[in-house]
């Protein structure tokens, strides 16, 4: 299998940014606004136990706790009438399956409401509990394999609160525009990666609009989407920080 590391923007100038060195696993394909996987495949520093947040094998709804994290896994979702499994409110669990023939992934699969607005379904967890500001500054992004069901919607909007974009910081007049990427995904497990320094708000909307994520004060990572009449069904694994020593 081939790798592919992605960022919003260009993968290879953020990466290069992190000093990166050879990584340990690999998927296939990718989407976005990613390079050549073929030309352009680069490798990222890995972070060793301390950077690992979950690889989902102790089949149980919190984040590993190593680094200072404790947080849990969740779903969540609009009032317009689309579904999510598992249902949100509920205690989240993992999927049997995962990267590289692990045995758990986190996943969540639905349909995203054929009209009304806001339109979302997402899942994530918070870094710490009861929720709080985590500090990442020392990292350089999160790297994290991914993909979709056979036949469903694939695109993906990944979001990273900060303290300027949740509303439990108290900046923010107008929330949830976190900083992030947005992925094409596949139907065979990839890698990809989103810095600090490449990750990016949604143009047009949000105040106050910095300009770039405030690393030292994060809250969680979510997955999201967002396409009207859309059935969804997407997985994630081994999750971890890359880019130590930022």
């Amino acid at each position: 299998m081939k790798r592919i590391e992605w960022t919003l923007a260009a993968c290879a100038a953020g990466l290069t940014a992190l000093g990166c060195s050879p990584g340990t696993k690999g998927g296939a394909a990718g989407g976005g606004e990613a390079v050549d996987p073929a030309a352009k495949a680069q490798n990222v520093t890995r972070c060793g136990p301390d950077g690992l947040i979950d690889d989902c094998e102790d089949n149980n709804n919190q984040v590993a706790l190593v680094g200072g994290r404790a947080g849990y896994w969740y779903t969540f979702v609009d009032e317009a009438g689309t579904t999510v499994e598992p249902a949100a409110g509920g205690t989240y669990p993992m999927s049997e399956g995962g990267v590289n023939g692990s045995s758990h992934s986190a996943c969540m699969r639905g349909k995203i409401a054929d009209n009304g607005s806001p339109l979302y379904a997402g899942f994530g967890f918070n870094w710490v509990d009861p929720k709080d500001v985590y500090d990442a500054s020392k990292y350089g992004g999160i790297a994290f394999f991914a993909k979709k069901g056979p036949g469903t919607y694939g695109k993906i909007r990944v979001k990273i609160p900060d303290i300027n974009t949740d509303p439990q910081g108290g900046v923010c007049e107008e929330c949830f525009n976190d900083f992030g990427a947005d992925i094409e995904l596949t139907e065979a497990w990839t890698e990809y990666v989103v810095t600090w320094e490449n990750a990016k708000q949604l143009a047009y909307w949000g105040k106050p609009t910095p300009p770039k994520i405030e690393a030292s004060k994060i809250y969680g990572f979510q997955i999201q989407v967002n396409k009207a009449g859309q059935q969804y069904d997407v997985c994630i694994d081994d999750i971890t920080f890359i880019g130590c020593g930022k």
